[in-house]
C-alpha cells in the first residue's frame, strides 16, 4: 500500500494541513505501506520554490517522512498533456469560452454544499461558433461528463454517490492559460506514483467521483479513498493560509513538535489526551475506526 503527501505549496502550512498529512502518514505506516511526497505546484502565480523547500522542512519539523524523491507537478506537464489528448481522441473535451461571470451566470447551485454544476452550453457550440470565440478568447477546456452515477465506499465516511451530470457537470481539464487542472493532474499522479490510498480533507470528498470516473476513462487503477473531517478556525471557518494565527510558523513558537502531534493526536481520538508523542510512536495506535467523523475547532 502506498500513501501520499499532497500539499500545494501557494504559502505556508496551517493546523489543517497538518491534520490531513499526520493523519495520510499514520494510515500508510500503520499498514506498512510506503510514502510518496507531490508538490502540486501547477500555477506558477501562486506556487515558489521557497515555499516548496518550506513544506520538506515542515513535515521533517513534525517527524513525518517519505519515500523516494519528492515529484513536482510543474515538471509533469507532458504526461498530463497526454491523458488530455486521450481524453480528447474520445471524443469526451470541448473548449469553453465563457468568462467567470459567464460559467456562474451558466451555472445551477444544484449540489448540497452549493458549488455551481456548468450548464455545458459551450459543449453544444457548431464548429463556426467555436471558430468566431476563438477570435477573440482563448478557450478553458472540459470534459464531459455522462448521465452516470458513481459510488465511492470511503474510509470513514462510507458509501457515497454523485450523479456526474447533475451533482458535478462538465468539468476543467485544462485552463484558459494553459495550465492542467487539479483533477487531471492528481489521477495521472496518483496512478505514476503508484499510490493506492488517498486521505485527505473532506473538502475533497466531492472530487472522488469525478476522478473515479477520469481513472476508468484513462484506463487507471483505483486507489482506495478516506476523507477526514476539516479542522476549523475559532470562529467556525475552514482554515486557510490567511489564517495567520493558525499556520505552523506562529505554532512552532508555541509548541515542540511532539506537544503539535499530541495535540492533533487527542484530537484524533488516538490517546486519552493531549500530551508530548512522536508520529512514530503513535503508529500501532491508528485506527480509522477511531477517528472522528465530525468537523471540529482545536
Amino acid at each position: 500500500m502506498t500513501g501520499r503527501f499532497a500539499p500545494s505549496p501557494s504559502g505556508r502550512m496551517h493546523l489543517g494541513n497538518l491534520w490531513s498529512c499526520l493523519l495520510a502518514w499514520l494510515a500508510a505506516r500503520n499498514a506498512g505501506g510506503g510514502m510518496v511526497l507531490r508538490l502540486e505546484d501547477l500555477d506558477p502565480d501562486r506556487c515558489k520554490q521557497e515555499y516548496c523547500d518550506q513544506v520538506m522542512r515542515d513535515l521533517e519539523w513534525l517527524g513525518l517522512d517519505w519515500d523516494g524523491q519528492p515529484v513536482y507537478q510543474s515538471k509533469r506537464t507532458d504526461a498530463y498533456a497526454e491523458a488530455f489528448h486521450q481524453l480528447e481522441r474520445q471524443g469526451l473535451s470541448y473548449p469553453c469560452f465563457c468568462t467567470r461571470a459567464e460559467r456562474l451566470a451558466a451555472s445551477a447551485p444544484h449540489r448540497s454544499d452549493g458549488a455551481a454544476v456548468y450548464d455545458g452550453r459551450c459543449g453544444r457550440l457548431t464548429d463556426a461558433e467555436r471558430a468566431e470565440m476563438e477570435k477573440t478568447r482563448r478557450p478553458a477546456w472540459r470534459v464531459r461528463v455522462p448521465e452516470k452515477t458513481i459510488t465511492i465506499c470511503d474510509l470513514l465516511y462510507g458509501n457515497y454517490k454523485e450523479n456526474l451530470k447533475r451533482d458535478c457537470g462538465d468539468f476543467i481539464l485544462r485552463r484558459s492559460d494553459g495550465v492542467y487542472a487539479y483533477q487531471l493532474a492528481v489521477v495521472v499522479d496518483d496512478a505514476a506514483m503508484g499510490v493506492s490510498q488517498v486521505v485527505r480533507g473532506s473538502d475533497l470528498l466531492s472530487s472522488a467521483p469525478r476522478q473515479l470516473w477520469l481513472q476508468e476513462m484513462l484506463g487507471l487503477p483505483h486507489p482506495e479513498y478516506g476523507h477526514l473531517p476539516l479542522l476549523l478556525s475559532p470562529d467556525g471557518r475552514r482554515l486557510a493560509k490567511r489564517d495567520r494565527d493558525q499556520e505552523l510558523g506562529r505554532l512552532q513558537e508555541q509548541y515542540a513538535a511532539p506537544e503539535l502531534v499530541g495535540r492533533l493526536a487527542h484530537a484524533a481520538n488516538l490517546i486519552d489526551r493531549a500530551e508530548a508523542i512522536t508520529p512514530w510512536e503513535l503508529v500501532p495506535l491508528f485506527s480509522w475506526e477511531k477517528l472522528p467523523r465530525e468537523d471540529f475547532t482545536l
